[in-house]
């Protein structure tokens, strides 16, 4: 299975950056991980920004994939929760899942309906920067508790 992580901007903050990359090097020993960063919409605002930003992250998920939006509203999941939705996705022999970060505005109402599920890191506020190491280490996290890793503990 494929994880792919599709996100709005690049990670500017140097130590996040850093940190999210020995994420990602420790998850590719489980996994096969994409991340595909969007250009962010410049000039635009409210609810325009928010459809260029939409349509380009649509236009970033592979046909078939299952479409996790990371979503302040969406529901909360233990670390446990995650590791067995990650084994359920590959028992079924799910080919992809895309986990999506929208821009600081969020995502349109089109885009949000079309996910599959909508996932709430926190009912904390977290930067996008944050929020894209989190479920880096999140992600880690399931595959070293569904490989009965010490990580976990």
């Amino acid at each position: 299975m494929r994880l792919r992580l599709i996100w709005t901007g690049k990670t500017k903050d140097a130590h996040l950056r850093a940190l999210g990359e020995d994420y990602l090097k420790r998850l590719t020993r489980f996994a096969r991980c994409e991340i595909t960063e969007l250009r962010e919409s410049k000039g635009s605002t409210g609810k325009a920004g928010i459809e260029k930003d939409s349509e380009r992250i649509s236009d970033a998920l592979h046909e078939g994939t299952v479409f996790v939006l990371l979503d302040p509203e969406g529901a909360q999941w233990t670390s446990q929760t995650l590791a067995e939705q990650v084994q359920r996705w590959n028992n079924e022999g799910t080919r992809e899942v895309s986990f999506v970060i929208g821009g600081p505005l969020g995502v349109s109402k089109k885009l949000s309906d079309a996910a599959d599920k909508h996932w709430s890191l926190s009912r904390l506020t977290l930067t996008h920067e944050m929020a894209r190491v989190v479920l880096l280490e999140q992600l880690y996290r399931a595959y070293t508790i569904i490989h009965g890793l010490p990580y976990q503990k």
